[in-house]
């Protein structure tokens, strides 16, 4: 049966959250289609991975039997991140936007698992052509055509990461204007918000349902 790598990095609770509510739909949808499947499950809010090092950056570049034992220790670290990230048949990724980028907690993920020569720009990379599921939630619209359009940062920048670098096959679920409920000012989007979140949780069900189908046959 597939695995699914599940990684959640936003810092609000489920109840809260506009990401951990469409990557539990998914999750369902998946489980319900791999009832005997693997998922392995990282919330890198509650528990977050540590900063890439010194020590874990340069062990990427060196030979195992000259590792320093602080390069040892920092990189067996690294390679468990890595190690999870290639045996998963698929991955789904929460990515709220904080600030018009990605929250730090997953940019350290980020510089845990980009491994020149191993997980990036190799051609024997055993992580190329994974599907990935990256749940884009944004306060605001920063959609082409928009205003801010050129504040967003956060699809830009994971698609120079995942499918740039890593090889990943890469698509997004984008539930906005997550702030209108919120945000008296925004009272008027309301209604674009719930048509954008109940868009979101329901191409995640679907997307969650082809995935497992395809990987399965």
């Amino acid at each position: 049966m597939a695995t699914l790598l599940h990684i959640d990095s936003s810092v609000f609770p489920a109840a809260a959250s506009a990401s951990r509510a469409v990557t539990d739909a998914f999750r369902k949808a998946w489980e319900e289609q791999h009832p005997e499947g693997t998922v392995i499950y990282r919330d890198l809010a509650a528990d977050p991975v540590p900063h890439i090092t010194a020590d874990s950056h340069t062990a990427g570049f060196a030979a195992p039997d000259t590792h320093t034992p602080g390069q040892a220790e920092a990189f067996a670290e690294r390679v468990k991140f890595i190690e999870e990230l290639e045996n998963a048949d698929a991955v789904l990724i929460g990515a709220p936007m904080y600030n018009y980028a990605i929250p730090s907690t997953l940019k350290a993920w980020l510089d845990h698992v980009v491994l020149i020569g191993r997980t990036a720009m190799a051609e024997d990379s055993k992580t190329k052509g994974t599907p990935v599921t990256v749940v884009a939630s944004r306060g605001g619209s920063y959609a082409p055509g928009t205003p801010r359009e050129g504040y967003e940062y956060v699809q830009n920048y994971l698609e120079a990461i995942l499918s740039d670098t890593l090889g990943l096959e890469l698509e997004f679920i984008v539930p906005e204007l997550t702030m209108a409920p919120h945000n008296p000012a925004m009272a008027e989007l309301v209604p674009l918000f719930e048509a954008s979140r109940s868009k979101a949780l329901d191409d995640a069900a679907t997307k969650a349902k082809e995935l497992a189908q395809r990987l399965a046959g």
